[in-house]
């Protein structure tokens, strides 16, 4: 199982917006040219950060803007914003209809749910101990390194 790049996508385009320079216009067509994506994935994923309170975006020529403080915005956060967990909030989705007849069909959910719960919590766990403020200073970091 992979999760889907809309997690790294969305995580990139906060980088840069954070890193803007004064005055500089945060645009889709910027973005996408960042990211390597085209514009409508970019509004897309804006459109699930804005929903989520973690940036503003005004129509037209405005751009995106952070709507909260570096550190206040973990990969939690970011994760939460553009995966869809469904209703059921959980990362592991079980196939439907294991076969009641066989012992292990009628049993696997219960060896499973357990382990599968355990594991997101962890996943969860440590992507809330990393702040927008730890990647951006990364990013810096490599950014000077490159010069």
């Amino acid at each position: 199982m992979q999760i889907s790049s809309r997690f790294t996508i969305a995580s990139h385009i906060l980088i840069v917006i954070a890193l803007r320079e004064e005055g500089e216009r945060i645009t889709s067509d910027l973005l996408a040219g960042s990211v390597g994506v085209n514009p409508v994935i970019i509004r897309k994923t804006l459109s699930q950060l804005k929903k989520s309170g973690l940036v503003r975006v005004a129509r037209g020529t405005g751009g995106a803007v952070l709507s909260k403080d570096l550190e206040d915005i973990t990969l939690l956060d970011v994760y939460r914003a553009v995966e869809s967990l469904g209703k059921s909030g959980q990362l592991f989705s079980f196939h439907e209809r294991p076969n009641p007849d066989c012992s292990i069909g009628r049993n696997v959910r219960q060896v499973l749910d357990k382990r599968l719960l355990a594991a997101q919590a962890a996943m969860e766990k440590e992507l809330a101990q990393t702040n927008l403020a730890s990647l951006v200073a990364d990013a810096e970091y490599y950014i000077q390194k490159e010069s």
